[in-house]
């Protein structure tokens, strides 16, 4: 392309079509400002996250807290809480960070990253990998999937998650939770009976999904057993803080943080980030995606968890629920954060 026609394309005679390396090493292209590889710029995550938590704090709460779970119903709505953990250790929490809650559906990446790291990539043959677009406790694309749930993290496609953790676990509960305690560092982390109890007293539409997938001989073991494992996987207590900690693996290529340890290869850990950025909000996936750019989970105890590969993890609890079953406040908490910080991965 000659100089003429560059100028007829480019008014502004940036000549975009041509590159070079910089000093630096930045690839640059002509023109005034305009880069990519910049260096990464130097962010005060601690003022960001304390600004955008006193905006949020003021703004209207809209959301309405998980009440058909009726324990979930007894929960202060206004706590608001919000710890961010860094690979290079750094780490800041405010508000209601240090306040233990259920965190629901986001054990499912917990269960899920135990079982793919059993089972390898065998386990797609039960469970798909696409986006749902219904709410996470629909029965409507079971019938014509055969009994294949869409992703593993509507309620579907966890109850088969947890039906092969219950196949590969010779004590399932007691070694789950060994799991989670070893990839968070910390041996205190438990479930909460009375969350338990409360969700067995109301799991009637979990109770259909399981013996509907059973009916498709996708469930392989008693389908009382799955649900209990299940209903105590979903009841797991954490703060934001552990919340964030325990995340780490996922944003340091599928290893502990702590020790280097492998939890999961790079490759398992790219795939498991894909799925929460795709299907990690259910029906709200892709406005997440939109929004807020990171991979991420959502439980309607009011818990978001969010991660930068390579850089960050960030929980954030508010328990009053958007209509799609998603932390209000977190969802405006986070689209602030990454918009601020200019770190998404979109």
């Amino acid at each position: 392309m000659d100089s003429t026609a560059n100028k007829k394309l480019h008014p502004t005679n940036y000549q975009l079509q041509t590159r070079r390396l910089s000093k630096d090493n930045r690839l640059c292209f002509f023109g005034p400002e305009i880069c990519c590889n910049q260096k990464k710029r130097k962010v005060n995550y601690p003022s960001i996250i304390d600004e955008i938590y006193q905006t949020i704090k003021q703004i209207k709460d809209r959301g309405k807290v998980a009440a058909y779970i009726p324990e979930l119903a007894n929960i202060d709505p206004q706590n608001f809480g919000i710890h961010l953990s860094t690979i290079d250790h750094q780490g800041f929490g405010i508000g209601d960070a240090q306040h233990p809650f259920s965190i629901q559906s986001i054990a499912k990446v917990l269960s899920l990253s135990l079982a793919y790291k059993i089972l390898g990539e065998s386990i797609w043959e039960r469970v798909g990998v696409e986006p749902s677009g219904t709410a996470f406790n629909s029965l409507i694309q079971l019938e014509a999937d055969h009994g294949i749930p869409r992703n593993p993290f509507i309620n579907s496609g966890a109850l088969v998650i947890c039906d092969i953790l219950l196949s590969h676990l010779e004590n399932p509960k007691a070694d789950f939770l060994t799991f989670i305690r070893t990839i968070s560092d910390n041996p205190n982390l438990g479930f909460s009976k009375k969350i338990v109890d409360s969700e067995k007293s109301v799991g009637y539409r979990n109770i259909a999904l399981c013996h509907f997938i059973k009916s498709f001989d996708n469930i392989k073991n008693d389908p009382i057993a799955v649900l209990d494992f299940y209903f105590n996987m979903c009841s797991l207590e954490m703060n934001c803080q552990e919340l964030s900690k325990t995340f780490l693996f996922l944003a340091n290529q599928g290893c502990k943080l702590s020790d280097q340890q492998k939890i999961l290869t790079p490759s398992q850990s790219k795939r498991i980030n894909a799925l929460m950025q795709t299907c990690g909000f259910y029906d709200e996936s892709g406005e997440f995606a939109f929004k807020v750019g990171l991979p991420g989970k959502s439980g309607v105890g009011g818990g978001i968890i969010a991660v930068h590969p390579n850089q960050y993890t960030i929980a954030v609890w508010s328990p009053k629920l958007n209509p799609r079953g998603n932390s209000y406040r977190g969802m405006r908490f986070l689209e602030a954060f990454t918009t601020r910080t200019e770190s998404s991965i979109c």
